[in-house]
């Protein structure tokens, strides 16, 4: 019965809402494995959480703006794999920190909400 439950665990969910305020730290560690375009940030953000994430462009968008102005990441114009125009994205330095920072964070709010479940 335990091999059963481990299966179960392996077979992702349908696929779900970020939870709120993850969507920047996401981004982060995407573009942390290297530089890509807005429409790639959701795909692979998809495939690597097996997809139980999708990111919606309407999110996506504004979030990719937002830290662009922050600083936490650039973009340049470059063509796609297609020979299409698309605005490439890279995380800089502030970017690297905040990564590591949310990071952080995030490790000991999930610590913290585990002690409470297995009270």
């Amino acid at each position: 019965m335990a091999a059963k439950n481990k299966e179960e665990k392996q077979v992702p969910a349908p696929p779900s809402e970020l939870v709120q305020g993850t969507l920047e730290m996401l981004i982060l560690k995407t573009l942390a494995l290297e530089p890509m375009h807005g429409y790639g940030v959701a795909l692979r953000i998809e495939q690597i959480s097996r997809g139980a994430f999708r990111v919606n462009p309407g999110s996506l968008l504004p979030a990719l703006s937002r830290m662009e102005r922050s600083g936490r990441i650039r973009s340049e114009w470059r063509a796609t794999e297609n020979n299409r125009r698309a605005k490439y994205y890279t995380l800089t330095a502030t970017g690297r920190h905040s990564l590591t920072a949310a990071t952080k964070q995030w490790e000991h709010q999930t610590a913290a909400i585990s002690l409470i479940l297995e009270a």
